[in-house]
């Protein structure tokens, strides 16, 4: 399971999606022990990753006057019901209905929004309804999950999960027990289901016949995208982050590539970029946002 982080604890919220679903929130709020509020940035986590793990992360951008809401998407964490076995959802539900929702709340801060991803919530960014509303992207070990962009040995463990212990594990639970195998929550059969799907194609939902709708909703985001890579990451190496990026085709992009070397460790992997090794990362995150905002007009 991910680690919590043991921290003064935050405002708890519901936010209730365009479809109706109940979706668990966290707002850290800057301007009471930290500098005046000059954005708000929302996190979309990486899937089956709960909330809790991007805290760090969150008192960070507190830190520098960002207010910073985080989720858990629907089916996971505090959004999951309790039993999830018949739990049906739409993994594009994530993107559309719950980060779409999380948007719609920061929105109502009245200062500019920003959103960061991890890993799906970066990927599927081009989902989101709106997008339009968010002043940037900044994402970390956002790819396309697809196993010919990894080393040998990482294909054959996500071969062996997709098509040998999930379809058999989701038969005997009724969902995929993720907890069980992997570092996270547990997945209803839906999201693992298309999650599996999205990932056999090298572009992910770019290349899913049973989306046609992405390629034109990736290409009519026109706002900054940094999307960072670890050189390390197996699930999202630089070359799956590029095969992402390349549906941006409306937007301004940068990738940026990082090496464990670079932060004094040995490993960042995909889960890296949110653990404390990590916060030289973030500094570049908020200093990026700094600079849009002194760019704009007075």
């Amino acid at each position: 399971m991910v680690s919590e982080v043991s921290v003064a604890p935050a405002e708890r919220l519901t936010l209730t999606t365009a479809d109706g679903t109940a979706i668990a929130a966290t707002r850290y709020a800057a301007g009471e022990d930290s500098p005046a509020p000059r954005g708000v940035i929302v996190v979309g986590g990486a899937s089956a990753v709960p909330q809790r793990y991007y805290r760090r992360f969150a008192e960070a951008a507190v830190a520098r006057g960002y207010t910073t809401f985080t989720l858990d998407y629907r089916g996971i964490g505090d959004s999951a019901p309790e039993n999830l076995r018949g739990y049906r959802m739409d993994f594009r539900d994530w993107a559309r209905q719950d980060l779409s929702a999380a948007i719609d709340r920061a929105a109502r801060e009245g200062l500019p929004v920003f959103s960061v991803g991890h890993s799906y919530g970066g990927s599927a960014f081009g989902l989101m309804a709106r997008p339009e509303r968010v002043r940037a992207l900044y994402s970390f070990g956002s790819g396309t999950g697809w196993a010919g962009w990894m080393p040998r040995a990482e294909r054959l463990r996500v071969y062996a999960m997709w098509n040998l212990v999930g379809p058999v594990a989701t038969r005997v639970w009724g969902y995929l027990p993720w907890s069980r195998f992997m570092s996270g929550e547990d997945v209803p059969t839906d999201a693992y289901r298309d999650w599996k799907r999205w990932c056999s194609y090298p572009r992910f939902v770019l290349d899913d016949p049973e989306t046609p709708e992405a390629r034109e909703s990736f290409a009519a985001v026109r706002i900054p995208i940094v999307s960072v890579a670890a050189t390390d990451d197996r699930w999202a190496p630089p070359a799956s982050r590029d095969a992402l990026l390349s549906g941006y085709t409306g937007a301004p992009v940068e990738a940026v590539d990082v090496t464990p070397a670079e932060l004094g460790v040995e490993q960042i992997g995909h889960m890296g970029y949110f653990r404390p090794f990590a916060a030289a990362l973030w500094e570049a995150v908020f200093d990026r946002f700094d600079a849009l905002l002194e760019a704009e007009p007075a």
